[in-house]
């Protein structure tokens, strides 16, 4: 079966751009899947029944996986059944019944805006790296992008005079997203000075590059976040998805419309932005308790 499993990754590559991380995952998931087969003496693919996809997910509830590990699993086997009769390997799909079990959505934590602030002013402008981090910080939070998009962002996606950055997201989709006065001033001061002396002469296609001219890469400037935050007082856990989550809130609170807030998010399924309405929910119902005569 393990042919099929190549032959399966390939099309989620060649087919779907899927990301590595995603291609890591389905990898993993159905690794598992057909050692339990293997476990069960099952040797051939169209051998499978739905009675063997519900014992797989027990055993994986009995090894203590949690609800949305198991949805996650059941998901890739949907997706992997689906591909086999599509390709004509299996008539029938022994998964595609099968009711995913429910999950609590997790609200995501967000800041304030005065926790934004205090964390996007401590950057030191008198040096390259404190103007480089300056720009960043304001870009991360006035275009909600990953901390992905934001390293690998390159320099000729970035227009400043229209006043838009041009992002790539999962699976290589495209956006556009406004990028607003603060975030447009600071990118241009970067560029003008801070950037030519952190590139020493040396050509880079990354618009945020280190003190030797490379890219930033995901854990320094998750690093240099932490200490920012540290800077100012915060003594949460800050993560650079944590500037995301709250460019989602605060749009959401000053009445900005749910579709426009996916299309700057990357969302493919607006059920995904969704999430955010909840989290303003819990804070107007906090406010309201905390300040109305008869809350």
């Amino acid at each position: 079966m393990e042919p099929l499993l190549e032959s399966f990754l390939h099309y989620l590559i060649a087919e779907k751009g899927l990301s590595k991380n995603t291609i890591d995952a389905y990898r993993h998931g159905l690794t598992r899947f057909l050692a339990y087969l293997r476990e069960r003496n099952l040797q051939e693919i169209r051998d499978v029944a739905k009675v063997d996809i519900q014992s797989f997910l027990l055993v994986l509830r009995k090894k203590h996986l949690n609800t949305r590990s198991i949805v996650r699993d059941l998901t890739i086997l949907r997706t992997f059944f689906r591909f086999l009769i599509q390709e004509g390997i299996l008539q029938s799909n022994p998964v595609e019944d099968l009711e995913s079990p429910k999950v609590a959505k997790k609200l995501p934590e967000i800041l304030t805006i005065n926790e934004i602030e205090r964390i996007i002013e401590q950057p030191n402008l008198q040096t390259p790296l404190g103007t480089r981090d300056r720009a960043m910080l304001e870009i991360l939070y006035a275009t909600g992008m990953r901390v992905s998009e934001l390293i690998q962002l390159p320099t000729h996606q970035v227009n400043l005079e229209a006043g838009y950055v041009l992002v790539y997201g999962k699976g290589s989709k495209e956006r556009i997203v406004p990028l607003g006065g603060e975030a447009m001033r600071w990118v241009d001061l970067y560029l003008r000075t801070a950037r030519r002396v952190l590139s020493k002469e040396k050509e880079s296609p990354f618009l945020f590059i280190n003190r030797s001219g490379k890219r930033l890469t995901r854990q320094g400037f998750w690093k240099n976040l932490r200490h920012y935050a540290q800077k100012a007082g915060l003594h949460k856990r800050i993560t650079p998805h944590l500037l995301r989550h709250s460019f989602a809130s605060h749009l959401l609170e000053r009445g900005a419309d749910l579709r426009s807030v996916q299309m700057m998010l990357g969302h493919v399924d607006i059920s995904t932005t969704q999430i955010y309405t909840h989290v303003t929910g819990e804070r107007l119902k906090k406010v309201h308790k905390r300040y109305h005569p008869r809350g």
